[in-house]
């Protein structure tokens, strides 16, 4: 029997809307956590990006301990921090102090790349090497930092020593695949923007899994969007707000999030809609009913062991009402 009673999370890139200004989008993504810690989410995971003005998450981990700060019980955690931008000593440092002050309620997801453009990523300024190729030597390194005081050398975390803070690969290619199975890790696919090599990744890490000390058997996450509302026609139209956003990313222009539109003909071009398009190929949309057909047939067909969504609807409470009904869904009601 298909199983979709499973953890359910939440990401969030932390958007501004139209109409509001940074603290504004700040309070939202406190605002949702809260909503979704209420509904019993696993974890709620605050994205990493640079040089984007129209999304607050720069400062991850200062978000995160935002957030943590403003929840109770829900795990808060990154999607993620990305490595190349980072020192493993100091990204130890910062999650061991907020997981020193908040036990057990921290996640780390780790990417290897670097969030932002090259020219960003050179004044972010960690090296002038492309530390994306010391992504598996950095894991290691932080993996480290947390273990136990005889796995440690000269340079130690404090906090963070001994904090064994659960370690997320991420990956929106293949590459991350074969270093989640060969350290034994669990992994998430970034389905959400990049389903291309999703089944691809999804068979490489689970036939390559090498069990370790912190997992015995494959741990496979997969972010996708939702869009939930109370019927199929209002989905479609909801949606428009996602569609817009990504043709932000096709243009690489950098309007807030928009407001839901009628129809998008006239606002993109056929070609910018098909890349468009290929990038949320991976979204469940509708109805409470056409998303428990969606989740059954996704799951018949990848059997993930967790959910994590993201939901681009420009109405704080309309998103709240998606995240709701998705709950609803695993939960079987």
């Amino acid at each position: 029997m298909t199983n979709i009673n499973i953890p359910v999370s939440v990401l969030n890139l932390a958007p501004i809307r139209e109409g509001q200004n940074a603290k504004e989008a700040i309070d939202a993504m406190v605002d949702l956590a809260q909503a979704t810690e209420e509904m019993g989410y696993e974890r709620y995971w605050i994205a990493e990006h640079h040089n984007t003005p129209t999304l607050v998450s720069s400062a991850t981990a200062i978000l995160i301990k935002h957030t943590l700060e403003h929840t109770k019980t829900i795990r808060v955690g990154s999607g993620g921090i990305m490595l190349p931008n980072h020192s493993p000593l100091v990204v130890a440092e910062q999650f061991g102090t907020m997981a020193t002050i908040y036990p057990d309620r921290l996640d780390l997801g780790l990417g290897r790349a670097p969030g932002t453009d090259m020219t960003t990523a050179s004044a972010l300024r960690r090296s002038q090497h492309d530390s994306v190729y010391t992504f598996p030597e950095d894991v290691n390194e932080l993996l480290k930092y947390f273990g136990p005081i005889e796995l440690q050398t000269n340079v130690k975390a404090y906090p963070g020593l001994g904090t064994n803070i659960p370690i997320y690969i991420l990956g929106s290619s293949t590459d991350s695949a074969y270093l989640a199975a060969k350290l034994g890790l669990p992994y998430a696919f970034a389905s959400h923007f990049a389903p291309r090599y999703m089944e691809e990744a999804i068979s490489i890490y689970r036939s390559r899994f090498q069990p370790s000390k912190y997992l015995d058997k494959p741990y496979m996450m997969v972010c996708l969007n939702v869009i939930a509302t109370e019927n199929d026609e209002e989905a479609r139209r909801e949606m428009t707000t996602m569609q817009q956003f990504f043709l932000n990313v096709v243009r690489g222009t950098s309007r807030p999030m928009q407001p839901p539109v009628d129809s998008m003909e006239g606002i993109w071009t056929e070609h910018e809609e098909l890349m468009a398009s290929s990038m949320t190929s991976v979204t469940l949309l509708g109805s409470k009913d056409s998303i428990r057909k969606q989740l059954t047939n996704f799951q018949e067909k990848y059997n993930v062991d967790e959910l994590m969504a993201v939901s681009y609807i420009f109405d704080p409470v309309k998103q709240k009402r998606s995240y709701e009904i998705l709950k609803e869904v695993v939960d079987g009601k």
